[in-house]
């Protein structure tokens, strides 16, 4: 049966605190997901959902980007929670006119994005203008009247077109060529804040800012690093994958601050030994690192692996491969010719034999995949961190054939999708060339603002026109709090949304909420019959993806459709591309595509087969690399780990199981033993002794970078397995910490894996005292 919209919000006071699980998934993620599922949209609507979702011709889940079996697939193909998610947009819950009457913005901005996230989906196009208090109806004509408006009365370099990862591959394509008809690559969006260093790290490396392996490849290496990631809540079919690893002889070894459940323990719902047994032990080895200590272990292990080289030479390095594609090998044989030892272990908390043991396991492994998330992207050094992996894999030759690779963990669903149909602020000049072909415009060449930059033009009046598809800028970006004041002096601010969030209250002078379609939705309303859209996963496979639902209201649009009457109110409907057309039929669109993209000839044919198809990724495909000198790169850096001041702990930002990026679907930690409550702090109880502070304490959290403070007030101190040094808060309630200027070089990534925090006694209770 469903339930109504919760009418109180999170209560800190309520906060419980558990030991933390050592399993995941099992009979609780069923029963769990089935609660949800019913809560919100009722029996026979979760049904429909969770029986096609990620199912051939079905829908693509709208939370991760773990990709789907070529083969076989499940009855039930889904996890916990990718049956939230469907949950929260198949909701039942509605936010019509009358609740926007009804409540204030004011009053609207004291709620948790919990409280706001869960009243429902937005049912009719909205407006506020300077001056008001409340949002009130718009006909949608005038909406896009009222955004033409806008943009024609700015100039292009200070319009701003933001995305988030769910937009399908059709939307991105027309979102960005609506950004540069008018003149800008102003095209921000959540790959700037999660894999930018990634793809940094990887292009200039082995040739494409991708991972290289395929889920095939997951079920046949015979060793895999997990990395900096926590499987078990942001992508736990991933989950399925390393248990059928395990059961073909491979070996997982996992790396990361925290000892997550899911890297430990798996019990699959969807056997009986997974839902009344002990589960499949996952990790091998569980190595304890300091936040930002990767680099350093990276390096010792590539010493150990050389050293164990020269000892039995051809035990470890693939000669030929490495002659044949890579270069640069002899300046990294001198780097890791020797390692400090002391320094090493001081930098990562392990000791020499933990990482002698991980060597060993390398050494004898013949296809050995790293697999990385987060924890190793949002750190000043992140991309020279990465580029070390690489090393490590090229050594002993680990592109191009089964089970070996590298293999960037996408959190978002279609967030890769976004990229490669153009979504960038730094386009190549093939794409842009290729686009001024198709349509006969004129892109512009100078890069546009990334994410981090934003906030600084923010900052800086220098953004008239913000326009969001999806996402929660307001929310998701650093330094909130000067963010959120920044957003409020601009001209218009534009989100196309499906439910209320923090960046509704946090608005421009005059703001628009325009409800749109989601993933689950049907998209029928065009002259030739239902539409189909398509999105690219995490290992490069292109699959079509069509909602089964009915929408909820009558008034909202579908992406496309939304992006189109912008373009056409903005350049005016004779404008040389032919808006309407794609807006009526999404096969236009794709046949634009396969004449722009690369490896998308074709495209309607293709993406109507059984699995889709997949994207042409060299380093997989036939073990070249197209980097700048036709060969992969061994790069060198320095030792680098993160030291935080006296009196310090590096503060790292994670999720919350009942989270997914900035929309929260209940207040249940339940992997960590934490729930009611989402302003806590991690940490160890040496260092809370050390700190004069005891469990459960409540603080100020003060962030120190470059003398600049950041200041976040009523955290709860929570004594917990971290290593020493090291603390970590929930994203996005820590993002007020992080100082927009703290982030990785070379990628602009925000450093939430790198903030240097000290606590101080909350203010209220030093009043209470006096």
């Amino acid at each position: 049966m469903t339930r109504g919209a919760p009418v109180e919000d999170i209560n800190e006071n309520h906060l419980t605190v558990k030991k933390p699980k050592k399993s995941a998934a099992g009979l609780t993620a069923v029963g769990v997901a089935l609660d949800r599922g019913i809560s919100q949209a009722g029996v026979t609507r979760t049904a429909r959902s969770l029986l096609r979702l990620n199912q051939r011709n079905g829908t693509d889940c709208p939370g991760c980007a773990w990709p789907e079996s070529q083969g076989h697939r499940k009855t039930a193909e889904f996890c916990e929670n990718g049956a939230k998610a469907v949950a929260e947009e198949s909701t039942l819950r509605t936010v019509t006119p009358k609740f926007w009457a009804e409540h204030s913005v004011a009053e609207l901005a004291t709620r948790t994005e919990y409280w706001l996230g869960n009243q429902g989906r937005i049912t009719h196009p909205m407006v506020i203008r300077p001056g008001g208090t409340h949002y009130q109806p718009i006909p949608w004509s005038e909406a896009f009247e009222l955004i033409g408006e806008h943009i024609r009365a700015s100039t292009p370099e200070r319009t701003v077109f933001y995305t988030s990862g769910r937009t399908a591959n059709e939307t991105a394509f027309m979102y960005q060529l609506f950004a540069r008809s008018l003149g800008t690559n102003n095209l921000p969006d959540c790959s700037n804040m999660c894999h930018e260093s990634s793809g940094s790290a990887l292009n200039p490396t082995i040739g494409i800012g991708k991972g290289t392996v395929s889920l095939e490849d997951i079920h046949r290496a015979e060793l895999i690093f997990v990395i900096g990631q926590n499987p078990g809540t942001n992508h736990p079919r991933m989950l399925s994958a390393l248990k059928e690893c395990k059961d073909n002889g491979g070996r997982i070894v996992a790396v990361n601050p925290l000892p997550e459940a899911g890297l430990f323990n798996f019990k699959d719902p969807q056997t009986p030994s997974g839902l009344l047994g002990d589960g499949t032990a996952l990790a091998d080895e569980f190595l304890q690192i300091k936040v930002g200590a990767d680099l350093a272990l990276f390096q010792a292990l590539g010493h150990l692996l050389l050293e164990e080289e020269e000892r039995v030479p051809g035990s470890v390095v693939d000669h030929d491969f490495v002659a044949a594609n890579t270069d640069g090998i002899e300046a990294y044989r001198a780097a890791r010719k020797s390692v400090d030892w002391a320094e090493t272990e001081q930098a990562t908390g392990l000791s020499r034999l933990e990482i002698a043991n991980v060597a060993k396991m390398m050494v004898q492994s013949k296809g050995t995949i790293i697999c990385w998330a987060l924890g190793l992207t949002q750190q000043p050094h992140s991309v020279n961190t990465l580029k070390e992996i690489i090393n490590l894999l090229l050594l002993q030759g680990n592109f191009g054939k089964p089970g070996a690779g590298a293999c960037p963990v996408r959190g978002h669903s279609n967030v890769q999708g976004d990229r490669t149909m153009g979504i960038w602020e730094k386009p190549h000049e093939w794409m842009l060339a290729a686009l001024d072909r198709e349509f006969g415009i004129t892109s512009p060449r100078a890069h546009g603002l990334d994410s981090v930059d934003t906030v600084t033009a923010f900052e800086n009046n220098e953004v008239d026109v913000f326009i969001s598809m999806g996402g929660n800028f307001a929310l998701a970006c650093s330094d909130t709090d000067l963010l959120e004041a920044a957003m409020q002096r601009v001209g218009l601010t534009v989100h196309i949304s499906t439910k209320p969030n923090r960046s509704h209250v946090s608005h421009g002078m005059t703001s628009l909420i325009l409800p749109t379609l989601g993933r689950t939705d049907t998209d029928d309303k065009h002259a030739g019959g239902r539409q189909i859209l398509s999105v690219e996963d995490s290992m490069s496979v292109v699959r079509s993806t069509q909602g089964r639902l009915a929408p909820v209201s009558d008034h909202l649009l579908a992406e496309p459709v939304i992006v189109a009457r912008m373009a056409s109110a903005t350049l005016g409907d004779d404008h040389r591309v032919d808006w309407k057309g794609m807006a009526e039929d999404y096969d236009v669109i794709r046949d634009h595509i396969s004449r722009v993209l690369p490896g998308f000839e074709d495209f309607n044919r293709r993406l109507r087969t059984k699995n889709g198809f997949i994207l042409p990724n060299p380093p997989r495909d036939t073990r070249s690399f197209a980097t700048d000198i036709g060969r992969a790169r061994f790069t060198v850096s320095p030792l680098e780990y993160l030291t935080p001041p006296a009196g310090h702990l590096i503060l790292q930002t994670v999720r919350s199981h009942d989270q997914y990026n900035t929309t929260f679907y209940g207040q249940d930690d339940r992997y960590r033993g934490i729930s009611n409550g989402r302003r806590v702090i991690l940490l160890h109880q040496d260092d809370a002794d050390a700190m004069g502070f005891r469990d459960r304490d409540m603080v100020d959290v003060i962030s120190t970078f470059q003398g600049a403070e950041r200041r976040a007030n009523k955290f709860r101190l929570v004594v917990y397995p971290t290593p020493r040094g090291c603390a970590a808060a929930y994203f996005p309630e820590a993002n007020a910490l992080m100082h927009r200027e703290l982030v990785a070089r070379e990628s602009n990534t925000p450093g939430y894996k790198a903030m240097s925090v000290r606590f101080v006694p909350h203010a209220d209770r030093l009043e209470q005292m006096s």
